[in-house]
């Protein structure tokens, strides 16, 4: 039987990535934090439904030690490292956190795996992020990096790490570049899920505004369900690579607001309100992946678009909102 760890389990993308490995036949571990597995109802509620076939076990990224004992003690076959430290920040203590958490977790896994488990498939969840300020749209693995969040430094340091375990160590280490993607699953301070939330929300009559930030703004949105297999299939291909996953459309966060209100017979503008505390820096060419890599070489595409992923988000809010 195949053993997977998965850092980062009990967020959105690693509890998809849990339940496709489970269904598979893998056994399959998790690192969660001690204070989550005291209150697992609160802080595990996307991988409830499959805890029983799960073993979770307690770290903190933030320690390396810690890490390295997991990786020791599991000798995975396979090791998906999804955990960071994810929100944009630009307080410097919070700045210095991302960094130290990202990049130390991803070089102690690497380490760990290089000495216990050199065998292991090593996956790590890069970002669009890393492009940041981009020349050009849309971007391929070719394209150059230029970050402007710390945030997004800290995955490009650890893409390029990833890389040089790869080349110098000849380890099976191979980097997904995703770009942004939603599901019913994703956390409440995630614009997405914000707009489909104060939606119903104002649906029900419990709100009557929405604060947001630039309308204007356009993300390139995929569905984590499409996104993980991609993972799957990156980890599963003959040789470790960097791919980037990602749907190649851009929309306005204008538009998704637009579509998810009227799913519910509203008109977005009449409670929309402009928040300065929302606005970010203007971006002159927008994020929009190039994943023909992906296509080409894994056989993957994204089979869901927008007005799915919108769709199904409303539907899971609404139920959620009913209990």
């Amino acid at each position: 039987m195949p053993r997977a760890l998965i850092s980062g389990i009990s967020g959105q993308d690693g509890s998809y990535l849990a339940e496709s490995l489970v269904k598979e036949g893998f056994e399959v571990h998790g690192l969660v934090r001690r204070s989550s597995l005291e209150i697992p109802e609160v802080k595990l509620t996307r991988i409830l439904p499959t805890m029983q076939q799960l073993t979770l076990h307690p770290c903190s990224l933030e320690s390396q030690t810690a890490l390295f004992e997991v990786v020791r003690e599991i000798k995975p076959d396979y090791l998906y490292h999804l955990g960071a430290q994810s929100f944009v920040s630009y307080e410097i203590d919070q700045e210095y956190a991302t960094l130290d958490t990202n990049l130390g977790s991803t070089h102690a896994l690497l380490s760990a795996v290089m000495r216990f488990v050199p065998h292991c498939r090593f996956y790590f969840a890069a970002s669009s992020e890393m492009f940041g300020h981009a020349e050009t749209s849309p971007q391929n693995e070719a394209t150059p990096f230029n970050p402007r969040s710390v945030y997004g430094i800290s995955k490009l340091a650890g893409f390029h790490m990833c890389k040089s375990f790869r080349e110098k160590e000849d380890l099976f280490a191979c980097s997904g570049i995703l770009y942004n993607h939603e599901s019913p699953r994703r956390g409440k301070e995630y614009v997405t899920q914000k707009i489909i939330s104060q939606a119903v929300s104002i649906h029900r009559g419990q709100s009557n505004v929405i604060k947001l930030g630039n309308l204007d703004a356009q993300r390139d949105w995929g569905h984590a369900k499409d996104y993980v297999k991609a993972m799957r299939k990156i980890t599963e291909y003959d040789q470790p690579d960097d791919f980037v996953v990602a749907s190649g459309c851009t929309h306005t966060v204008r538009e998704f607001c637009r579509k998810a209100f009227s799913l519910l017979d509203l008109s977005f503008e009449e409670f929309f309100e402009a928040d300065p505390r929302f606005f970010r820096p203007s971006e002159n060419i927008p994020l929009c992946g190039d994943a023909t890599k992906a296509r080409e070489s894994l056989g993957w595409s994204p089979s869901y678009d927008l007005d799915m992923i919108i769709g199904e988000m409303m539907e899971s809010e609404l139920e959620r909102n009913l209990l």
